[in-house]
């Protein structure tokens, strides 16, 4: 899933040539997310820049400092300072004009660019199903560790007419949800 967000990115904003990454370097995760960005990145001839989620001062700074070339986008990745700072995020890259890439559905209905992730209904479906086997006497070392099935896209046309973005239809008919 982590590796699709630059593809995303470059097929809504093809003139991105360098892309922040806003990720915790905290845990494993935003570290394995910046890994598969990195592999990536290259072959759609992007430059990847990582920017450390810590705090609002910091996040702000970093922003403004990267927004300051040209051709420049976003990506968030999943976690948990990343969704504290959410509406600082979402804000920063519209006062900045850069095309922004989410995690979860959430970043895009507070007015973010585009996101893609887990459908979080689904996790929390699965989650409640653990939750009862382990109530009804299942060990939970004996259930298995389950991977996502369910993704979902969701574009927000609004956001980008404000950024001067046209979203391609090919893009539009993928989508889950399309904000207008």
């Amino acid at each position: 899933m982590t590796a699709k967000w630059p593809e995303l990115l470059k097929q809504i904003a093809p003139s991105v040539k360098r892309v922040a990454v806003i990720r915790d370097p905290a845990i494993s995760a935003g570290l394995g997310q910046f890994a598969a960005i990195q592999s990536v990145a290259p072959s759609l001839g992007v430059e990847v820049i990582p920017i450390n989620v810590r705090d609002p001062s910091e996040i702000e700074r970093d922003i403004a400092a990267f927004a300051r070339l040209p051709n420049g986008g976003l990506i968030v990745t999943g976690s948990a300072l990343a969704a504290v700072h959410s509406g600082l995020i979402v804000t920063l890259a519209a006062r900045h004009k850069l095309p922004a890439i989410y995690s979860a559905r959430f970043y895009v209905t507070d007015g973010g660019l585009i996101a893609y992730g887990t459908e979080q209904l689904d996790e929390f479906r699965r989650a409640a199903s653990y939750v009862d086997r382990i109530l009804n006497g299942e060990k939970p070392a004996d259930l298995p560790v389950q991977a996502s099935t369910k993704y979902e896209l969701v574009i927000n046309l609004k956001t980008a007419k404000a950024l001067g973005l046209e979203i391609p239809q090919t893009l539009l008919a993928t989508a889950d949800e399309v904000i207008e």
